[in-house]
Formats: C-alpha cells, sequence, structure tokens
C-alpha cells in the first residue's frame, strides 16, 4: 500500500536495495542451520516408523488436494490435509507388514474392477452394453503410453496414478481395521451386565455440595503440586513447544475525506465537460453518464468498478434503493451518487418493456464445429449449420408435429429432444442472453433461429404468463477504498507503534494511549497458520519459530487490508507448559482439595450431613445412566452409573461428579426384566465396538514414531 508510493518516488535507489535483500535473504537462507542444504534431518518432509515422506511425494499429494478444493481451501490447510494422508497411509501400511499381510497389485486391480462408477461408465461398455474389463486395460495402457504427448495427457496419467493409490490406501485400512474388528467381540454375559447397567434405575435422597460452596481463598495449591500432577498424568497434558503473543492491527479503511472525494468524482460524471486532450492539443467534450447512449464505451473509458448490467428487472427483483427511486424514474434521467454495499453509485432507466414473467418454448439445437457442446461427431461448420437450421426452420415453422419428430430425431439436447424439444416453463433469468431475449420479446406461436455459444436454436414459443413492466438499469460504481494519503497514513501509524515497543514501552499501556484495541494469542504451535482474528497468517508463525526471535521482539506485518503488530510475549519450548494448562491443573486440583474438606465435615445421615453444609435434603425419581438428571441441578452421570449399583435402604455413599460432591441413598430399585436371550444385546455391544476404527487410529498413531519437518519448508 503505503510503500507503492515511496517505491514510485525513489524507484532506481528501492530496486537496488530490494536487490541486495533479495540477495541478502537467499544467502541467509543457504546457510541458516536449518537449511535443507545442511541439515540432513530435513531432505525429507518427514518419516513414520522409518519410512521417508519425501518432497516429491509430499508436493504430488498437495497438488491433488489443491485440484480437488478448487481454491476453496489455503495453502496451508492443504499442507495439513496432505500430511495427515499420508501419515494415515504409512501407518496402515507399517501395521500390514507387521502382520504379515501384502496389498498386491491384483488385490487393488480387484478393488477398481468393482468400482460401481467404472462398471456403469459406457467406455467400458461392450456391444451389448456389459461392463468389458479389457476395454479398461486398454484404457489404462493408452493412458500410460500418451504420457509424455503433451500436458493434458501426462496429467490425465498422474491422476490414474492418484486415483490407483487411494484405492490401494483404503484397501490397506480397510484390511488392517477388519484384522482388529475381528478381535473385538463380547460375551452374552456381557450382553446381560450392559442391558441390566443400562435399565436400571433408582429412586433416591441426596445431598449436592456444590464446589463454588467452597471459597478458592481457603484451599492452597502451590507451583510444585502442579508440576507433580502434571509429570504423574503427562499423556493428558502434552508438552510440544508454543508461543504466547500479542498483537495490534491496523485495518486500513476509507477516510470520510476519502468518501467525499469519491463522491465528488461521480458528480463530476454526470454531465457533460470541458477537458483538455494532450493528444488532440485542444479543449475537448467529454460526454457525461445522463447523456450516454454508447454506455459500453462510457463504462470502459471511466473505469467503472462492475459492469454494465443490460438485461431487464421486475419491481420485485430490484434492490430496495432501485425500486423506490428509478423503476417509474423517466428515461436517462440520472438518480445519484448514492452509497450501496461498498460503492458510489449512478443510476439511470436506459429502457421499460412489457414482458411475461415466464415462458414456455421448444427447441431443436444444432451445433457446429468450436460450440459448447460440439463433440467429436459434430462436423459442420459454423456456415454450414446455419443454413441446414434455416431448413429445418423453413420445415417446422408451419407444422408442429415435424417440430416435434425434428427435435427426437435431430437436436443435440437429448434431455429435451425426448420430449419434442420441450423446455418446460422457465423464468427471464434462466437461459442464455440470446435465447432468453428472443423468447421474451416475441409473441407466443412465434418460430425463430437463434445462434448462441451451444449452435443454433431453432426456437418456438408455446407459452407466456403474466406480462408486467421491466425496466433496463444502467449502474456505474465506484469501489469505496482508502486513499494513498490513508493507507500511509496507517501504514506510519503502525510503524510508530512497532518502533516505539521495540523501544521497551509496554504494549498494554501504550495500545491503551493510542486508542488501540490488543489482542492476545496463546499457545501457537510450530505449524498453525491461523492468527485469532487475522485469518491465515503464517508469515507470522514462521517469524516466532526462527531462531533468532527472541521474547518481547516485535515486528509489524503486512496483513489483507492492513498491517499487524505483533509481539512475542512467551516462547513455552517443548517440556514446558502454557498458562492455560496451568490454570486448568490448578482449577482440577483445587477441585479436588475441595472433595476431602466436604468429605471431612460430613459424617452421619444425609440429615446430618445437610446440616453440616448448610443445605436440604433432595429427593430424585427413576434415576438411571439413560437418564441421569436430578432436578432443579442438572446432569450427573456419575451419580446415575454409582447409586443404581448401591441397595436400598443402605448408607449413604459419597460421589464426586464435575460441579461438586453428591451424598446419596437408595429408597427403591428397579431392575429390569430378565430376558430369555441375551444375542440381541450382544450384536449391539459387538457393533459399537466395531464402529470405533477412529481410537484404532489414533492409538496406532500414538504409539508410533513420526518426525515431522514440514515447518522447514513451508
Amino acid at each position: 500500500m503505503a510503500v507503492l508510493s515511496k517505491i514510485r518516488e525513489r524507484s532506481v535507489f528501492l530496486i537496488i536495495i530490494i536487490a541486495l535483500a533479495l540477495f541478502s535473504f537467499v544467502l541467509s537462507g543457504i546457510f541458516d542451520s536449518n537449511s535443507p542444504l545442511f541439515n540432513k534431518n530435513v531432505e525429507n518432509i518427514g518419516e513414520v516408523n522409518g519410512d521417508p515422506i519425501t518432497r516429491e511425494e509430499f508436493a504430488q499429494e498437495v497438488e491433488l488436494i489443491r485440484s480437488r478444493s478448487n481454491g476453496r481451501s489455503n495453502e496451508m490447510m492443504n499442507v495439513d490435509i496432505a500430511w495427515n494422508n499420508l501419515v494415515r497411509q504409512k501407518l496402515y501400511k507399517s501395521q500390514l507388514d507387521k502382520s504379515g499381510i501384502v496389498v498386491g497389485e491384483k488385490d487393488i486391480w480387484d478393488a477398481i474392477v468393482a468400482q460401481v462408477q467404472l462398471q456403469n461408465s459406457p467406455m467400458f461398455m461392450n456391444e451389448v452394453g456389459m461392463f468389458d474389463e479389457e476395454k479398461l486395460k486398454e484404457y489404462v495402457a493408452t493412458l500410460k503410453e500418451s504420457a509424455n504427448d503433451s500436458e493434458q495427457d501426462k496429467l490425465a496419467w498422474l491422476n490414474w496414478l492418484n486415483y490407483e493409490k487411494n484405492v490401494k490406501a483404503n484397501l490397506e485400512q480397510n484390511t488392517y481395521n477388519s484384522l482388529v474388528n475381528a478381535g473385538l467381540t463380547s460375551t452374552t454375559k456381557e450382553a446381560e451386565r450392559d442391558y441390566t447397567f443400562k435399565n436400571t434405575n433408582v429412586d433416591i435422597d441426596y445431598v449436592y455440595v456444590p464446589f463454588s460452596n467452597i471459597p478458592d481463598s481457603l484451599v492452597n495449591i502451590t507451583e510444585g503440586d502442579i508440576k507433580s500432577y502434571i509429570k504423574a498424568h503427562a499423556k493428558d497434558y502434552p508438552t510440544d513447544a508454543s508461543r504466547d503473543i500479542q498483537f495490534v492491527s491496523f485495518n486500513v479503511a476509507p477516510s470520510a475525506e476519502d468518501e467525499a472525494a469519491l463522491k465528488q468524482e461521480l458528480i463530476d460524471l454526470i454531465s457533460n465537460r470541458e477537458e483538455y486532450s494532450n493528444a488532440a492539443k485542444t479543449t475537448v467534450t467529454l460526454t457525461g453518464f445522463s447523456e450516454a447512449t454508447n454506455l459500453n464505451d462510457f463504462f470502459s473509458t471511466n473505469s467503472s468498478d462492475t459492469p454494465l448490467d443490460q438485461n431487464f428487472y421486475t419491481s420485485t427483483k430490484l434492490t430496495p434503493t432501485l425500486r423506490d427511486s428509478l423503476f417509474n424514474r423517466d428515461l436517462n434521467k440520472v438518480y445519484g451518487p448514492y452509497k450501496e454495499n461498498g460503492f458510489y453509485k449512478l443510476s439511470k432507466v436506459t429502457g421499460v418493456k412489457q414482458l411475461p414473467d415466464s415462458v414456455k418454448a421448444s427447441h431443436i439445437l444444432i451445433p457446429f464445429v468450436g460450440s459448447a457442446i460440439a463433440d467429436p461427431t459434430v462436423t459442420m461448420n459454423d456456415e454450414d449449420a446455419k443454413v441446414y437450421a434455416d431448413s429445418l426452420f423453413n420445415v417446422v415453422k408451419t407444422d408442429k408435429a415435424k417440430f416435434e419428430n425434428i427435435a427426437k430425431e435431430l437436436s443435440a439436447d437429448k434431455v429435451s429432444g425426448e420430449k419434442g424439444g420441450d423446455l418446460g416453463w422457465f423464468v427471464y433469468t434462466t437461459m442464455i442472453p440470446e435465447f432468453r431475449d428472443y423468447v421474451f420479446e416475441n409473441k407466443v406461436g412465434d418460430v425463430g433461429v437463434v445462434k448462441s455459444q451451444f449452435g443454433y436454436h431453432i426456437i418456438r414459443i408455446d407459452g407466456q404468463k403474466n406480462p408486467q413492466k421491466n425496466v433496463q438499469i444502467a449502474t456505474f460504481t465506484r469501489r469505496i477504498e482508502p486513499s494513498e494519503a490513508t493507507e500511509n497514513d496507517f501504514f506510519e501509524k503502525a510503524e510508530t507503534f512497532a518502533s516505539d515497543l521495540t523501544s521497551g514501552k509496554d504494549i498494554t499501556e501504550l495500545a491503551k494511549e493510542k486508542g488501540y484495541f490488543v489482542m492476545p494469542v496463546m499457545n501457537l504451535k510450530e505449524f498453525d497458520h491461523n492468527v485469532s482474528s487475522l485469518g491465515s497468517q503464517r508469515q507470522i508463525v514462521r517469524w516466532l519459530y526462527e531462531e533468532g526471535t527472541k521474547e518481547n521482539d516485535v515486528k509489524r506485518f503486512d496483513i489483507e487490508n492492513g498491517y499487524a503488530v505483533v509481539k512475542l510475549n512467551k516462547i513455552n519450548k517443548k517440556g514446558s507448559h502454557s498458562a492455560s494448562t496451568v490454570q486448568a491443573v490448578r482449577a482440577k486440583l483445587i477441585n479436588d482439595k475441595k472433595v476431602e474438606i466436604i468429605k471431612e465435615r460430613s459424617n452421619g445421615a444425609l440429615d446430618d450431613i445437610a446440616k453440616q453444609n448448610n443445605t436440604e435434603v433432595k429427593s430424585a425419581m427413576a434415576v438411571s445412566p439413560a437418564s441421569p438428571v436430578l432436578p432443579g441441578e442438572g446432569r450427573f452421570v456419575n451419580v446415575a452409573g454409582v447409586a443404581t449399583q448401591l441397595n436400598e435402604n443402605s448408607e449413604p455413599y459419597t460421589v464426586t461428579d464435575q460441579t461438586g460432591v453428591v451424598f446419596v441413598k437408595v429408597n427403591k430399585k428397579t431392575t429390569p426384566t430378565i430376558l430369555e436371550n441375551y444375542m440381541n444385546n450382544k450384536q449391539i455391544l459387538e457393533r459399537q465396538l466395531k464402529s470405533r476404527n477412529a481410537q484404532v487410529y489414533n492409538s496406532i498413531k500414538e504409539n508410533a514414531e513420526i518426525e515431522d519437518n514440514r515447518a522447514v519448508f513451508y
């Protein structure tokens, strides 16, 4: 933004500076200790149990993901998906290798041949309409032989190889999961216990003592307590390196002065004006929007930010602004400038017509070589197709039966052709402009020939409904954008703020003084790309993990629509824990201490326990694992699970749940009816076990040795 104006002012000087900077950057990359040239550990993107993920296969996978996404995902999302795909493939392959099972070429081919989409493809069917495996083999052989003929042929062959690769990966995954599932069984006794547990319910009296009844100030948790707990539960608290930052964003937005100048610019375009022409060496008259008749030329010459719309609209299809201000306005009388959806606009009515709101029509389509639907069977050029379409027109314009028969036999549009060319009813915006204009602007019964990108259409108008007023409105626009002066102002603000922070000023105090908002972000990992409200900002994350970046370092980054000034607050090294983790563990230990306090002061019957905790005894009916609700308190899964296992009229039992301690006494216990056969319950249990394939994969991954070097390359 602001940099562009400075380049214009000092172009030669800055070109030299940029060249030196690029040279320095290249050299620093070469001699950096992380450079692939000097670090043998980063020759590959990563390893899975010793099996390398090479740069070549990773790049191919990323490209495949990118092409499939059609631009819906950013680069780092593609990288993440590619990484997860390859890790999954190699993990399953290593498990099958350990099991002595190999997915061979025949297994892959059999799986390909069994694909429904291939079996139903006309490409691979024989003369009697049956799938022919030999045709598929011939197709694959042709792909391979033609791979070097052109880029398109090469891409087709690579796509087939990727297809085979995916089939193999799915086979390996399914084969391994089948092996695991074969061992996931249940006994009839387990099914009986599960049925009884889930269907037993109890009527209880209870005393609920929430943790909030005890002030946190009464509980003392030391740093040593927290460290000891984390160490004992290391798997629950991963210790990957992370970074904590704060940032201030400077979103460049147009000022009131920018909007006023833009509005005046459009006012100046309304009427004819005199302007000196350097080319003509004299003053010339420039046509204003109100007088312009060649609107395509006007929009092009004056650089409208949106194209000229030449469609006609009913009042209901217009925006509220256009409907209220222009639908009944005189032709060529300008409305505006007005502000709408981030633009300043000028509009005028350029045409009025009575058009139906829907039309029923039929057509016969004759394509020519180069038209949008032309296949290898089309041999007529444009001129020949026009002569042919005119000859058919002469035949069908007076004979409805002939129109339908010719449509069935000769129309390239096979869908409508089967119905005698009938396209049914459609509205104004359905068809391409050439076709639409003919059927909406002519009369029922008219037959004509129209050329479009698809070929020549012999059209018959079969019906029209609801003729009403339609208007054509030309709208010239300018996007409301910040001026160069505004961009420079924001750039200077961001630079000054970053400079002040670098000199030692506190980010919170300085932001408060300037009226800026400081956003904290905790636990940014090395492979993250999203940075809070800034969205995808891989450049920021890479800087945080560069070898020379230290705590309290500050840097300004260019972001979409502005700048961000980022301060690195804390480097959480691998093995250390973030503030949020420490806070969560502290809360857990505080509650554990509160459980001890509650238990120590709670003795005797429920009435006694209620008095000791300054609360009351309550009751709940039909509590079960399927309905673990204590009325007025919420869901208590642990209480329901324990209470259904207690005997009637036993002593109060203490249960710790998520929000407090519950003392339970069972008054009545209702067990379910004994079944003659638990086979159905056994099958349900086994289906539940076998549906946990994700857990199988997570377990494999947790116990694998995975080396991830993506951060060096991306």
